[in-house]
């Protein structure tokens, strides 16, 4: 009787070993396959033909004990102030126009240069649409009748008839804080979409430094 006892539990032990066994490699083979390697078993890795690193635009920076400072052979100035200049220079679409910039350089830049700050967006400030998200080429549904997305656009003005027509003078004949386009840049208008807060604060690298006038030496 005792060895029939033996005999029962030794078979139940070894019946559930060979249970835990056969399960245990039905879950592998489920999750590996029939390699010891468990490629299968591995966490599968998204690859999308998007880029997602993008390469840097910006210069570079040089460290300068604790300070970090911008390294660029750009001038450094109001994005108003750059708008300024070009208007009092007399607006010209080619020629080149004289500023200085906030760290006291002579400079000189072309419309090249000004156009971007009507053209593109999250520039004049985090999450702002560009001048010409509203203010673009079909002057019958654009606000104010204002196409900013050329030169001919904006010295063409505001108020527009139609596209082949002028209007209202935005840049004040050449006398900058006298003009529409100053105003709407610089004042808060809470019931204007885009113009709900003053745009003078933006600095932008821009136009290039003029040499240094050598001095004569004295005789």
């Amino acid at each position: 009787m005792n060895d029939d006892v033996r005999r029962y539990i030794y078979g139940a032990v070894i019946v559930f070993l060979v249970g835990v066994l056969v399960w245990v490699g039905i879950v592998f083979v489920n999750a590996c396959g029939f390699s010891l390697a468990c490629n299968r078993g591995a966490l599968p890795v998204d690859r999308t033909p998007i880029p997602t690193l993008i390469p840097a635009t910006m210069p570079a920076m040089e460290m300068q004990g604790s300070e970090a400072v911008m390294t660029t052979d750009a001038c450094y100035v109001a994005a108003v102030d750059l708008i300024g200049a070009w208007v009092e220079a007399g607006s010209s679409e080619t020629e080149a126009f004289q500023f200085t910039d906030a760290n006291g350089q002579n400079c000189e830049a072309a419309f090249e240069v000004v156009l971007p700050l009507f053209v593109e967006s999250n520039l004049w400030y985090s999450g702002s649409l560009s001048c010409i998200s509203c203010h673009s080429v079909d002057v019958a549904i654009s606000p104010a009748q204002l196409d900013v997305s050329s030169y001919a656009g904006i010295i063409a003005g505001s108020r527009r008839a139609d596209a082949e027509s002028n209007g209202t003078d935005i840049l004040g004949a050449g006398s900058w804080t006298s003009s529409v386009l100053y105003e709407f840049l610089t004042e808060a208008r809470a019931d204007v979409p885009g113009h709900t807060e003053a745009l003078s604060g933006l600095m932008v690298y821009a136009g290039t430094p003029l040499p240094e006038p050598e001095e004569t030496p004295a005789p």
